[in-house]
């Protein structure tokens, strides 16, 4: 039986995942700049700010928009070579 693969980014990501990866990122004083909500101005915390992103449907879309484009910034590395290659000194010479 195959898992059902869902098509939305924030399948399984939870309000206060989204705003603590928000304030590790930016910090409040710049979220704050970003989203001009009074819950990340004034005496901020994650507790305050879910309670009233929860309550209000348009800071809490406006909060998840921003957490998809700042994944959207965040480029993978490259996984074609390793960053340390054992072999790479080795006594074996190529042909």
């Amino acid at each position: 039986m195959a898992a059902h693969a869902s098509k939305d980014p924030l399948h399984g990501i939870t309000l206060e995942m989204q705003v603590n990866a928000l304030v590790a990122r930016f910090g409040w004083l710049a979220l704050s700049k970003r989203i001009n909500i009074n819950c990340f101005k004034n005496e901020p915390s994650v507790k305050s700010s879910l309670k009233f992103l929860r309550r209000t449907p348009w800071a809490r879309a406006e909060v998840e928009a921003l957490y998809l484009e700042s994944l959207e910034d965040i480029v993978p590395e490259k996984a074609d070579e390793p960053t340390f290659n054992p072999w790479a000194n080795s006594r074996i010479k190529k042909s």
